[in-house]
């Protein structure tokens, strides 16, 4: 997992509240059993309108999202996560973000920013307004900038904050564990293994 911690880039404004995972990934997308190939049918059923966000040319190449509250509700699919980040999307800002959508984002990657709504609501006007609108996220610092003169922080969870600074997803935080783990198994065997009775030897 690519490690997150400052990123400059365009901000894509999704100016809508309650998005939910059938919308950023419909279910039809789901019988994939890999976890890429799913940016280009991120929204699929808004991207038919050629005035949907994501269809204009300037947001080409942008990594990060500006969305209204409640972002990621709706049922519990990895996929939605999984879409967001094929597609190119570092990092999502929101009021708020479903529980299990934000476990799932953070797994993959993804860094949820979570703002007042009047913060987000500057940054979704600015972000429709101004032609080549960029933002800078900072993990390490945990502050979210603009060059005009926006300047807000946030908060994470230290464990979350960690796996992202370091780029560790669940098999990342496994690995670190590998000689703790050899270690345990060649105990475990040790103490459970049973030698295999000789050939001819009768069974009690």
């Amino acid at each position: 997992m690519q490690s997150f911690r400052t990123l400059t880039s365009g901000a894509v404004p999704l100016d809508r509240v309650n998005v939910d995972t059938d919308q950023i990934i419909p279910k039809q997308f789901l019988k994939r059993i890999e976890r890429t190939g799913y940016g280009e049918f991120l929204f699929f059923d808004w991207r038919k309108d050629e005035r949907f966000e994501l269809n204009h040319p300037r947001h080409k190449g942008s990594q990060i999202l500006v969305a209204a509250k409640n972002f990621g509700c709706g049922s519990s699919r990895e996929h939605a996560a999984w879409a967001l980040s094929d597609y190119g999307f570092r990092c999502v800002i929101a009021p708020s973000f479903a529980d299990i959508f934000h476990s799932n984002a953070g797994k993959n990657g993804i860094l949820l920013v979570t703002l007042p709504e009047e913060q987000v609501r500057t940054l979704l006007d600015r972000a429709a307004k101004h032609e080549s609108y960029k933002l800078t996220v900072s993990l390490e610092d945990q502050t979210v900038k603009d060059e005009h003169g926006f300047s807000a922080t946030f908060t994470i969870d230290p464990f979350r904050r960690d796996c992202l600074l370091e780029g560790l997803d669940d098999i990342g935080l496994s690995l670190r564990h590998v000689e703790a783990l050899d270690k345990f198994e060649q105990k475990h065997d040790a103490a459970f293994w049973v030698a295999p009775k000789p050939e001819g030897t009768a069974h009690a």
